[in-house]
């Protein structure tokens, strides 16, 4: 056998190790497969009863901001997790917001949290807040604020 397929056979035993080693941890092996964060939304609230005025953006607004993340106690918006905020006319809400990680442990959990306090506003309907992934959230996204709060922690 030649020292290059010697070397071949070796890499390949290498790999396969790592593969199963990857497994046995639950790790997806990178060479192999993709970690695609899954989809997923949160909804609350119910649809206005005819003739209410809609809730003002900056009541929206207010309401996201009483939501935080556990681990850093700086609240979503100012954390730059809320990428859109579309109104429609009947009131209903859809939400764009993503988390600091895809493996982020409370991803089922701020979604629902920031669509129940936003369905507790005078004039929200419907509201679905949707977790993305693209772009991927970075510290430049979060407010001079926020910055400045975890210069403090």
């Amino acid at each position: 056998m030649t020292e290059e397929k010697k070397e071949n056979k070796q890499n390949d035993a290498i790999g396969a190790t790592e593969s199963r080693l990857l497994q046995a941890m639950s790790v997806e092996d990178a060479t192999t497969e993709q970690v695609v964060p899954l989809e997923y939304s949160a909804f609350a609230g119910k649809q206005l009863s005819s003739g209410m005025k809609k809730a003002k953006m900056f009541d929206i607004v207010e309401q996201i901001r009483s939501v935080s993340d556990p681990e850093i106690p700086i609240n979503v918006y100012d954390m730059g997790l809320i990428y859109k905020i579309e109104q429609k006319d009947n009131g209903d809400l859809y939400i764009e917001m993503t988390l600091t990680a895809p493996t982020c442990p409370i991803a089922g959990v701020l979604p629902q949290q920031v669509a129940d306090a936003v369905a507790l506003t005078a004039g929200v309907g419907k509201v679905e807040v949707k977790l993305v992934w693209e772009p991927a959230w970075t510290p430049d996204k979060m407010t001079d604020e926020a910055r400045e709060m975890l210069e403090l922690l």
